[in-house]
């Protein structure tokens, strides 16, 4: 069906019984929620302040677009719900498909989950190259128009701010003047940046409560020339940080014959801009094979350095005075630590929502958008969150439940390393097909118990090796 709203267009070019929605970003988020709004809306306007490429191009409007990005299953999965065939575009591009489980190691601290056959496809593809397959094909919907090197200045508004009306751009042509588009409902997606809270403020509303988690993440990323024998053949190598190893890295293959590395240091390390540097750092990694891949790679690229201070997530759910027409979704929503690779996942999965939202939405579509965004963000920050509240320069609150959050985590990696059943479970949930709490399941918690009682036994008699290689 095609929204409509019970306030009035105002007038300007538009017919008096067409519809127009404007989405503020066009990054991921901003791609991905103009394609669910394109069934909904005559006309779809996606405003951004860079002048959007044609090809796979980095660009300023994502600075940490150099960095690796992750695209989990369930993101995958929403994607392809938006834009059919998706998947089979990204590969066609120059992505890598492959089984999250087998083709990449994943070291949990320091345990290297059992590289078994899992039947979790996934995606390997540089940030750029995900942008541009998402871009070119939204750039097909005959509804959609991407107005790009545009600044967004202001929010217009209804008398009383009771609803939001449209907003004033400024092309940044020479000599261009600012332009008034008008719109029964504008979208935020412009990133951690959002200016949304200030606006509220600014016309005397509420802006949200945030929930803000310190990590204090500093990312270092390079590309290097990728040969056959390097990670003999794999796909990857991800070495995530833990209380007592704050330094990780995740090697990644992508298009083009390239890896991508990135390396990561949480609560004030700081990995190094310099190649000495980075081979002392690597040999630091509970594993060597960053240090092996570093010994014959041949680097391309530049580093590029980011840093990353806090995950914050923004209740737009409790506001009562929050104007019509008016929604935020993707890193405006909510910003989430980038060492779990969540982000364009739960922005893919909350443009699927803003569709289904639309589909049957009755009274307020702001307050229904926000109450089911909440069930959206609530698994992937809580795993991000209560896997950053482990470490004790986290200084914020922690739950209760931590503590046996960490004790059960402390047996979960070693048996997945073993047993490749729980391997698959655990990234089963990392990859958002499932919750937490299928690590409860009976079957799942005895395959644990039975992996820990045959590794200590192997340890006391001398087949077996505790844990894992230590920072030098």
């Amino acid at each position: 069906m095609t929204w409509k709203t019970n306030s009035p267009l105002p007038h300007d070019h538009l017919t008096d019984s067409s519809t127009r929605a404007i989405v503020l970003g066009g990054s991921v988020a901003g791609l991905l929620a103009a394609t669910a709004l394109s069934e909904h809306f005559e006309q779809v306007v996606v405003i951004d302040r860079d002048e959007l490429p044609t090809d796979p191009t980095d660009r300023r409007g994502v600075p940490q677009g150099k960095h690796v990005h992750g695209l989990l299953a369930r993101g995958i999965a929403a994607i392809n719900s938006l834009l059919p065939g998706f998947d089979d575009d990204l590969v066609t591009a120059g992505a890598l498909r492959l089984d999250v489980q087998s083709d990449i190691h994943w070291y949990l601290d320091g345990h290297l989950v059992n590289p078994s056959p899992s039947g979790i496809t996934g995606y390997a593809a540089s940030r750029r190259l995900l942008e541009h397959v998402i871009r070119t094909r939204v750039r097909g919907l005959s509804n959609v128009v991407i107005q790009d090197a545009c600044d967004v200045l202001e929010l217009m508004t209804a008398p009383g701010n009771s609803a939001v009306i449209g907003v004033v751009i400024e092309p940044k042509a020479d000599g261009a003047e600012p332009t008034e588009i008008r719109a029964h409902l504008v979208v935020d997606a412009t990133g951690r940046a959002s200016r949304t809270p200030h606006w509220l403020t600014q016309r005397g509303l509420t802006p949200p409560v945030e929930t803000r988690i310190p990590v204090g993440i500093t990312y270092v990323t390079r590309e290097y020339r990728r040969e056959p024998h390097h990670l003999d053949g794999r796909a990857g190598t991800s070495v995530a940080v833990f209380p007592g190893s704050p330094r990780g890295a995740f090697l990644l293959a992508i298009e083009e014959d390239r890896f991508i590395l990135t390396t990561g240091g949480i609560h004030g390390e700081q990995p190094p801009l310099d190649d000495e540097g980075l081979d002392v750092f690597a040999r630091t990694l509970p594993t060597a094979e960053v240090t092996d891949f570093l010994a014959t790679a041949v680097r391309i690229s530049e580093p590029v350095k980011t840093h990353y201070p806090a995950s914050v997530r923004r209740h737009y759910e409790r506001l009562h005075d929050l104007p019509d027409g008016y929604l935020v979704i993707g890193d405006a929503l909510c910003s989430f630590n980038p060492v779990y690779g969540q982000g364009i996942s739960v922005a893919a999965m909350e443009a699927e929502l803003l569709g289904e939202v639309l589909h049957g939405a009755r009274g307020s579509l702001a307050k229904q958008f926000f109450t089911a965004a909440v069930e959206v963000i609530d698994n992937p920050w809580t795993i991000a969150a209560n896997t950053d509240l482990r470490f004790d320069e986290t200084t914020e609150p922690k739950p209760a439940e931590i503590a046996a959050f960490t004790a059960y985590l402390e047996q979960i990696y070693p048996a997945a390393s073993t047993d490749a059943a729980v391997g698959t479970a655990f990234l089963r949930i990392t990859n958002l097909l499932d919750r937490p709490e299928a690590l409860l399941e009976p079957s799942l918690a005895a395959r644990v118990a039975a992996s820990l009682s045959s590794h200590d036994s192997a340890i006391r008699n001398g087949t077996g090796a505790p844990a894992v290689r230590t920072r030098s």
